[in-house]
């Protein structure tokens, strides 16, 4: 098994008072911004690019390379802003809002040394709605780094104003997309942007704008507290540091873990420290492995690496950590109902492919998952998918921001890897599973 060394983001859970100022400075908080504050911006953007942190919210992308890509001030004078994405909505995650309620001067020391290396004054911490006790431990946090020097008209003492704010989104998930973020937080509708211009050089109220995931912030701490060299290496490739992810499904011990990049798929899933393998006589059938919008694997596909570029030749995605087990019981068109039913909900109706296509996928599976299904439909399933989203995932789809990909992609990979399942609803015209009532199924039935 790939032993984790040393716990990283989990290591203060849960010990007296870690959510509070006096708590979080017993254990040396607020030590890695005072450290940082006397270095050069340059400098610690540097050192995050040699830490090989990438971002934890779903993409995966260099976070010193994103930074690195804000204009500096002698090439645009405009204020520049830090959103930290606390939407948290990919279903099958819960990670973020374990950071902000057991730990949120973490993240705000992160936001700390962040704004000081891009030269931004302001944060806003999109935090989702439906965090009602989270958010009230961060507003409780944020309002004690006031209290003690830490924000306000001086950063630490520094001569550097930092402002910190928690704004509450309303449930949508479209706005856990950067530039819906961004477009929330400006008060309008919950549209992705168009790009180029990125967030980096055009975002929030057109001025230069970096945009990071709760885990990706709440990691600068560590990095500065150990160096970038210590954090590079206990993580694996191109990969530093070690993850956080959510198991769920048909696991013995469901949970939110903290796991080495070396941890593969099947020790996740079946080691005694963490899912502790499936109740008797239940053998793995699937696992999407980084939230609903993650294209499902096989029970043959287990041996995959959590790192983020080892699930590339297996045409998926490490996505947001979210990682949903089901076992031979499970139907898995009815599976892949309920994730079409929540794309085609939550869909902001932007795009004509993935407004047109979200509801009719979810049609076409729902006709199949009650018998009514005809061999010819799946190929229009498919025909739609691909319309929306190309098989296998090449990049950016025909929409403007990836919900489309994320809706599509799992209705291609499940077809492709369990067809005899389909095919087996259609020639027996039934669900071979019988029938398990779920109440109302919304709109899109």
């Amino acid at each position: 098994m790939s032993v984790l060394q040393e716990k990283v983001m989990t290591r203060d859970w849960g010990k007296p008072g870690q959510h509070t100022f006096k708590g979080y400075q017993e254990r040396g908080g607020y030590q890695q911004l005072k450290k940082v504050l006397e270095m050069q911006p340059a400098q610690i953007t540097d050192e995050v690019k040699k830490s090989n942190l990438r971002g934890r919210g779903g993409a995966g992308f260099p976070t010193g390379l994103k930074w690195s890509f804000v204009p500096s001030l002698e090439k645009n004078t405009k204020p520049r802003y830090l959103a930290i994405n606390a939407d948290e909505s990919e279903p099958g995650t819960a990670k973020d809002r374990f950071i902000l309620e057991f730990d949120p001067h973490l993240m705000l020391e992160g936001i700390g040394i962040a704004c000081y290396a891009l030269g931004a004054h302001t944060c806003y911490i999109y935090a989702r709605g439906e965090f009602k006790h989270p958010s009230a431990v961060l507003e409780n946090a944020i309002a004690e780094a006031y209290a003690n020097g830490i924000f306000g008209k001086k950063l630490m003492g520094k001569d550097f104003e930092l402002n910190v704010y928690q704004v509450r989104g309303a449930g949508a998930y479209i706005c856990g997309e950067e530039t819906a973020l961004l477009e929330s937080l400006e008060g309008k509708k919950g549209w992705p942007r168009l790009k180029p211009p990125f967030p980096a050089v055009v975002g929030l109220f057109g001025c230069p704008t970096v945009v990071n995931n709760v885990e990706t912030i709440a990691a600068l701490p560590r990095i500065f507290e150990k160096g970038a060299d210590w954090f590079s290496k206990i993580g694996a490739a191109k990969s530093g540091g070690t993850r956080l992810v959510t198991l769920s499904g048909t696991v013995k011990r469901p949970g939110t873990y903290e796991v080495s990049m070396d941890t593969s798929m099947k020790e996740l899933i079946f080691d005694k420290e963490y899912g502790q393998g499936l109740p008797e006589g239940r053998s793995v059938k699937a696992v999407i492995p980084g939230g609903s919008s993650a294209p499902v694997l096989t029970a043959d596909e287990l041996d995959v690496k959590l790192e983020f570029d080892a699930f590339k030749p297996l045409q998926s995605m490490a996505g947001s950590g979210g990682i949903i087990v089901m076992d031979d019981s499970t139907c898995v068109v009815r599976s892949l109902w309920r994730v079409a039913r929540f794309y085609a909900e939550e869909s902001c109706g932007q795009c004509t492919p993935c407004r047109e296509g979200q509801p009719w996928m979810a049609r076409l599976i729902r006709k199949i998952e009650e018998g009514r299904g005809e061999m010819a439909d799946l190929d229009t399933l498919m025909h739609v998918a691909q319309s929306i989203a190309p098989w296998p995932p090449i990049g950016l789809g025909n929409t403007i921001c990836a919900l489309g990909d994320a809706g599509a992609l799992p209705v291609q990979s499940f077809v492709q890897k369990f067809r005899k399942d389909f095919e087996d609803h259609i020639t027996q015209k039934r669900c071979p599973h019988g029938d398990k009532p779920w109440g109302s199924y919304g709109e899109f039935q």
